[in-house]
């Protein structure tokens, strides 16, 4: 009689990613990592959270992108840059950072859904191409009608006590794990910070890929 086996498949190597919409850094990515990592055959994790908790245990009462001027400045210059390198409509926003805190709540709740990545996609366009509010239900709306079947019903469960809990605890999970802005990538524990580093993160992935 054959013996059974006991082993199990090693798991594909997944891409965690960790953003925050009003992360400037963050709008890159997410228009970006859906086409790199599928090309490179990775799985992408998404992880929304809020900055502003991280910030201010660190002491910030801000992002430092307005604590500092000098860096302030820099940093519209170098995202007009990267936009244009990578082929991105970019304006700089009127207000930042904005609160993103209803379309992360939408964000956690279908993490794990199609839609998820072109809602981002969508929400990031609102703050970082058409310059509006994204913190309310009518632009959350804007941004889920063309992609799910019932906007509203998600829009209840987001709100939610349940899901409220659930985005405070991914957020202690994030300062847990060292994160300390956004947009962070994790290939297990390896980390990588900013958006100049995610072909880095998914080099790494494909490494470990290639390894199994």
């Amino acid at each position: 009689m054959n013996a059974i086996s006991t082993d199990v498949a090693p798991q594909q190597p997944t891409l965690e990613f960790w953003f925050e919409f009003g992360s400037n850094y963050s709008y890159l990515s997410v228009m970006r990592i859906e086409a790199l990592a599928r090309n490179a055959g990775i799985v992408v994790a998404w992880r929304p959270f809020l900055l502003g908790p991280i910030f201010r245990e660190l002491g910030w009462s801000s992002s430092p992108f307005v604590l500092q001027e000098e860096k302030g400045r820099y940093v519209w210059r170098d995202m007009a840059r990267q936009a244009a390198k990578y082929g991105l409509p970019f304006n700089k926003p009127s207000r930042f950072p904005r609160s993103a805190v209803l379309p992360l709540r939408v964000a956690l709740l279908g993490a794990d859904q199609a839609w998820l990545p072109a809602f981002c996609r969508a929400v990031m366009q609102q703050n970082w191409v058409d310059d509006i509010e994204i913190d309310s239900a009518g632009s959350v709306r804007l941004a889920l009608q063309p992609l799910v079947g019932d906007a509203e019903v998600i829009l209840r469960e987001a709100q939610s006590e349940g899901n409220k809990l659930a985005l405070r605890r991914q957020t202690e999970e994030a300062r847990r794990r060292g994160i300390f802005g956004a947009p962070t990538f994790f290939v297990g524990e390896e980390m990588f910070w900013g958006d100049d580093r995610l072909e880095d993160a998914i080099a790494c992935a494909r490494k470990r890929l290639a390894a199994y």
